[in-house]
């Protein structure tokens, strides 16, 4: 099975599915649908509306990855659970916070 993640112009293409109206916020790892496609989990604790969980998602992925939140922007799934996002970054040290997060430290 891949991973969540691919290098994609100038940075990385990032694979997520969000929970919102969690208990607290937290990256859970690598979650794969029926398909066997790879997602990062994420749960936030703001609700969907008006684009809040969507904000919340990048400022908790900006934290853990140390890049700013102007650097990641939402490609697709505005108002979806499954979404993609562009991530502008040095791909080299971007992907290896990234196996971090996702639970793999190959």
């Amino acid at each position: 099975m891949g991973q969540p993640w691919r290098k994609s112009g100038n940075g990385v293409q990032l694979a997520v599915r969000v929970t919102p109206r969690a208990s607290k916020e937290v990256i859970e790892g690598v979650w794969h649908d029926a398909d066997g496609a790879a997602w990062l989990a994420i749960k936030v604790r703001a609700a969907p509306d008006d684009g809040q969980a969507n904000k919340a998602v990048i400022a908790l992925l900006a934290k853990a990855l140390a890049t700013p939140k102007s650097s990641i922007a939402l490609e697709s799934g505005a108002a979806a659970r499954l979404k993609r996002l562009h991530i502008v970054c040095n791909t080299y040290e971007i992907e290896a916070r990234l196996r971090s997060l996702a639970g793999d430290e190959t």
